[in-house]
């Protein structure tokens, strides 16, 4: 969804696209919930308190100002996710619950972080290095300080998000996908398309995602609990919210945990695709015409 918005460039507010990169990771934490709440059989709680003693472990270090990656990372797995794989709960679960410990914080703000660097660049610079051209001791020392500066400017979380972006983005998500897509079709596909599963996550996807997400916006601004990002209209709000049906991984992996017959899972996956091209169409189509609207609009304005 984000890739298609990115495709209709500056016709849509930068606004827009962050409501709709919000709005992904809420609807990711909602799928979370749902398998934790509706696929979990049965449950060790000895587990789960083992789980929740790492847990709180992880909140006192993260208040005490440990800040070490390496020391959550490790307590993370070898704490609480292997206590969650054994529990029952899904282990899903365990990711995002020990992203909530791990410290997003700076150590020092922005301001004094540029006077502090401006101050360590000018005198780095008024050292002037001895004729092997190599950098004195003074310059190294500099260095070092600047490193340690940037590692206060930078949080543990950013730190185990950057290093984990290309094996997410390059491993793991192809990976997931190739292996959740594959979709074996026998007999007619317009069968499959119609069977009641299909057409039931079809209107899920469609018209219950462009629902939800239009009315709670709705209902939220009218409210006055929140009001609608700058620059963005309510025709783009409708757009995004068709946008939003487009399933893919999280979809796939709950069909997986839903169906245990192989049909029905090939069924499931078919009615996926099929309303995610439905959303993706209606979605392009609605804010095409919306951005054409607006850029009508304002040359007429000129």
């Amino acid at each position: 969804a984000l890739g298609l918005l990115a495709m209709l460039g500056k016709r849509v507010p930068l606004n827009l696209k962050i409501f709709l990169t919000a709005l992904a990771i809420a609807d990711d934490l909602g799928a979370v919930l749902v398998i934790a709440i509706f696929y979990t059989e049965s449950i060790d709680y000895n587990e789960l308190m083992t789980a929740g003693f790492f847990l709180a472990v992880l909140v006192v270090a993260n208040f005490a100002g440990v800040r070490r990656t390496l020391f959550y990372a490790v307590v993370g797995f070898l704490g609480v996710w292997i206590a969650f794989v054994f529990s029952g709960v899904h282990a899903t679960i365990a990711g995002v619950l020990l992203a909530l410990t791990i410290p997003a914080r700076t150590k020092i703000d922005e301001d004094e972080y540029v006077n502090k660097l401006n101050r360590l660049i000018n005198k780095f610079e008024r050292e002037k290095p001895n004729d092997n051209k190599l950098l004195t001791g003074r310059q190294v020392h500099l260095l070092s300080g600047i490193e340690e500066l940037n590692d206060k400017a930078h949080t543990p979380l950013q730190k185990l998000e950057h290093a984990l972006h290309p094996i997410t983005t390059f491993f793991i998500l192809p990976v997931f996908a190739l292996s959740n897509a594959g979709v074996h079709i026998e007999g007619n596909i317009l069968d499959m398309i119609f069977h009641p599963v299909s057409l039931g996550i079809i209107a899920g996807l469609v018209l219950g995602k462009f629902l939800g997400i239009s009315l709670f916006s709705r209902l939220m601004v009218k409210l006055r609990l929140a009001s609608l990002p700058e620059g963005v209209s309510w025709k783009q709000i409708y757009g995004v919210a068709f946008l939003a049906g487009i399933g893919f991984t999280m979809s796939m992996f709950i069909s997986e945990l839903a169906f245990d017959d192989d049909g029905l899972k090939q069924i499931a996956k078919v009615g996926i695709m099929t309303a995610s091209l439905i959303a993706a169409i209606i979605g392009m189509v609605w804010l095409g015409s919306t951005s054409k609207k607006v850029e009508l609009k304002n040359e007429s304005n000129v």
